[in-house]
Protein backbone atom coordinates (compact mmCIF):
# COMPACT_ATOMS: atom_id res chain seq x y z
CA UNK A 1 0.00 0.00 0.00
CA UNK A 2 1.53 3.44 -0.86
CA UNK A 3 1.20 6.66 1.74
CA UNK A 4 -1.25 9.14 0.27
CA UNK A 5 0.26 12.04 -1.83
CA UNK A 6 1.08 14.99 0.45
CA UNK A 7 -1.32 18.29 -0.05
CA UNK A 8 1.73 20.35 -0.30
CA UNK A 9 4.85 20.45 -1.49
CA UNK A 10 8.48 20.42 -0.55
CA UNK A 11 11.01 23.18 -0.92
CA UNK A 12 12.86 22.04 -4.14
CA UNK A 13 10.27 20.24 -5.64
CA UNK A 14 9.41 20.56 -8.80
CA UNK A 15 5.53 20.81 -9.49
CA UNK A 16 3.22 20.89 -12.21
CA UNK A 17 1.58 24.15 -12.15
CA UNK A 18 -0.20 27.50 -13.33
CA UNK A 19 1.72 30.98 -13.94
CA UNK A 20 -0.06 33.79 -14.03
CA UNK A 21 1.59 34.68 -17.55
CA UNK A 22 0.82 31.73 -19.10
CA UNK A 23 -2.40 30.43 -21.83
CA UNK A 24 -4.87 29.45 -19.77
CA UNK A 25 -5.54 26.42 -18.90
CA UNK A 26 -1.57 25.95 -19.74
CA UNK A 27 0.82 23.99 -17.02
CA UNK A 28 4.40 23.88 -16.86
CA UNK A 29 7.27 23.10 -14.30
CA UNK A 30 7.82 25.05 -11.56
CA UNK A 31 10.19 25.09 -8.69
CA UNK A 32 9.20 25.52 -4.97
CA UNK A 33 11.41 27.93 -3.47
CA UNK A 34 9.74 29.33 -0.19
CA UNK A 35 9.98 27.28 3.01
CA UNK A 36 8.82 23.83 3.93
CA UNK A 37 6.81 26.19 6.90
CA UNK A 38 5.15 28.16 4.70
CA UNK A 39 4.05 25.47 2.06
CA UNK A 40 2.80 23.30 4.85
CA UNK A 41 1.11 26.28 7.04
CA UNK A 42 -2.92 25.41 6.73
CA UNK A 43 -3.82 29.38 6.15
CA UNK A 44 -0.82 29.79 3.19
CA UNK A 45 -2.92 30.09 0.08
CA UNK A 46 0.42 30.55 -2.15
CA UNK A 47 3.50 28.88 -2.41
CA UNK A 48 6.40 30.98 -3.91
CA UNK A 49 7.61 29.26 -6.88
CA UNK A 50 10.05 29.67 -10.26
CA UNK A 51 9.14 28.57 -13.66
CA UNK A 52 10.87 26.00 -15.63
CA UNK A 53 11.62 25.73 -19.49
CA UNK A 54 13.56 23.21 -21.79
CA UNK A 55 14.22 26.27 -24.05
CA UNK A 56 18.03 26.74 -22.97
CA UNK A 57 18.49 28.54 -25.89
CA UNK A 58 16.59 31.56 -24.98
CA UNK A 59 18.33 31.47 -21.75
CA UNK A 60 19.03 34.93 -19.73
CA UNK A 61 20.58 37.23 -17.37
CA UNK A 62 17.95 36.17 -15.22
CA UNK A 63 18.09 32.64 -16.33
CA UNK A 64 20.06 29.23 -14.14
CA UNK A 65 20.76 25.98 -15.95
CA UNK A 66 19.65 23.01 -14.07
CA UNK A 67 21.29 19.72 -15.67
CA UNK A 68 18.75 16.91 -16.32
CA UNK A 69 21.60 14.72 -14.81
CA UNK A 70 21.66 16.89 -11.45
CA UNK A 71 17.37 16.85 -11.02
CA UNK A 72 16.45 13.62 -12.59
CA UNK A 73 14.40 15.59 -15.22
CA UNK A 74 14.42 14.40 -18.58
CA UNK A 75 16.12 17.44 -20.09
CA UNK A 76 17.76 20.58 -19.42
CA UNK A 77 15.46 23.01 -17.46
CA UNK A 78 16.09 26.83 -17.24
CA UNK A 79 14.80 28.38 -13.92
CA UNK A 80 13.74 31.91 -14.89
CA UNK A 81 14.61 33.44 -11.66
CA UNK A 82 13.40 37.29 -12.65
CA UNK A 83 10.35 35.31 -13.06
CA UNK A 84 9.61 34.10 -9.23
CA UNK A 85 5.98 34.03 -8.43
CA UNK A 86 3.28 33.39 -5.71
CA UNK A 87 1.37 30.79 -7.12
CA UNK A 88 -1.92 29.94 -5.65
CA UNK A 89 -2.08 26.44 -4.65
CA UNK A 90 -5.22 25.51 -6.51
CA UNK A 91 -2.78 26.35 -9.30
CA UNK A 92 -1.02 23.34 -8.24
CA UNK A 93 -1.10 20.11 -10.05
CA UNK A 94 0.81 17.48 -8.73
CA UNK A 95 4.49 16.61 -8.49
CA UNK A 96 6.98 15.90 -11.46
CA UNK A 97 7.42 12.56 -11.54
CA UNK A 98 10.76 11.07 -11.35
CA UNK A 99 12.91 14.12 -10.34
CA UNK A 100 15.10 14.81 -7.72
CA UNK A 101 14.88 18.01 -5.03
CA UNK A 102 16.92 20.96 -6.09
CA UNK A 103 19.42 21.38 -3.41
CA UNK A 104 19.37 24.45 -0.96
CA UNK A 105 22.84 25.72 -2.83
CA UNK A 106 21.19 25.95 -6.23
CA UNK A 107 18.02 27.59 -4.71
CA UNK A 108 20.36 29.98 -2.94
CA UNK A 109 21.93 30.50 -6.23
CA UNK A 110 18.66 31.15 -7.85
CA UNK A 111 17.94 33.57 -4.91
CA UNK A 112 21.06 36.01 -5.82
CA UNK A 113 19.24 36.07 -9.57
CA UNK A 114 16.31 37.18 -7.91
CA UNK A 115 18.09 40.07 -6.15
CA UNK A 116 19.77 40.74 -9.44
CA UNK A 117 16.52 41.29 -10.99
CA UNK A 118 15.34 43.71 -8.61
CA UNK A 119 18.51 45.73 -8.71
CA UNK A 120 19.72 44.54 -5.49
CA UNK A 121 23.64 44.58 -5.85
CA UNK A 122 25.37 44.81 -2.97
CA UNK A 123 28.61 47.00 -3.03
Amino acid sequence: MTAPERPYPLRGEVWWMHFAGDAPGKKRPGLIVSLDARNSHPRADTVLAIPLSTSIHKSGPFHFVLRAGETGLPEDSVAWAGNISAVSREQLAGRVEGHRPVTHTQICRLAGLVKLAMGCVEQ
